[in-house]
């Protein structure tokens, strides 16, 4: 059992802030890493890598803004030989399901020859409650460029749960899980099961990529951004990773969390409301 200092490396997005609140519980020592932390950890300044990591033995690492970016394998790369130098004997990569720069990514960490678990996920549930569709949601109407393909959304709350098990478990180590919800629901439909859960109207429209990219300019989104859920949308959308697998319950033990669960349990908060 893992009773060593862990770093979070991305502890305060969707993940790591779930992954925080799991292992303090269990009276593990967290040291979360990020720009703002007591250790900044900054991926574009790579001389706080090391006093983010020195001290501790293992990291979950979620890669900002998202594997696919041109820079992303050569950087995990170059963090897990800081890593080794550091003395971590483990780290859990958080990556994209069907995307190849994660995929670059995986085996660049692999090859540095530290024990790793990869964890593959694509959409997440709370992308609708916690991340660049809530406002939409909450105006009852959402706008994206995307039709009827399926999407295994998954729950991040299984994330995080896969994710403490890697941490915690040395059984887990050097293996691959792909994470995923139980079924796959497309866009209009997982809105229509939301409006269901939340008790009123919220409607789905699709439009093109040039109207949803102008539309994320207009409302003061970084360029950035606005390419990478560009691709997501224009390339990983594109029913590679519609079916499901058994990702959750191999690492869990349970089936993975299906998302009108999701959508109860988070309209019961308020979240959703007008």
């Amino acid at each position: 059992m893992q009773t060593s200092e862990i770093v979070l490396v991305g502890g305060s997005g969707k993940t790591g802030g779930r992954i925080i609140k799991r292992l303090e519980g269990r009276g593990i020592t967290i040291r979360p890493a990020s720009r703002s932390s007591a250790r900044p950890f900054d991926w574009e300044d790579r001389s706080t890598w090391r006093g983010a990591l020195e001290g501790a033995s293992s990291a979950y690492v979620a890669f900002q803004p998202d594997l696919a970016v041109a820079w992303a394998a050569e950087a995990v790369a170059a963090l897990a030989k800081v890593a080794v130098e550091c003395g971590l004997e483990h780290i859990v990569l958080l990556s994209g399901r069907g995307e190849e720069g994660a995929q670059r990514s995986e085996a660049a960490l692999i090859a540095s020859g530290i024990d790793t678990t990869i964890l593959r996920a694509s959409w997440f549930c709370q992308n609708f409650s916690e991340g660049a569709f809530v406002e939409q949601i909450r105006a009852g109407r959402l706008q994206l460029p995307a039709g009827d393909i399926g999407e295994p959304f998954i729950d991040a709350d299984d994330i995080a749960d896969a994710a403490v098990a890697a941490l915690t478990d040395p059984g887990h180590r050097n293996k691959t899980y792909e994470l995923t919800g139980p079924r796959a629901l497309s866009f209009p439909e997982a809105v229509g099961e939301i409006a269901a859960a939340a008790g009123r109207p919220i409607e789905y429209e699709q439009v093109s990529m040039a109207d949803f990219t102008s539309g994320l300019a207009d409302a003061g989104l970084p360029q950035g951004l606005i390419d990478l859920l560009e691709e997501l949308f224009g390339q990983v959308l594109d029913g590679r990773n519609s079916g499901t697998t058994g990702g959750v319950a191999e690492i869990l033990g349970r089936p993975a969390t299906d998302f009108s669960e999701y959508a109860r349990r988070t309209a019961a908060t308020g979240t959703w409301k007008a």
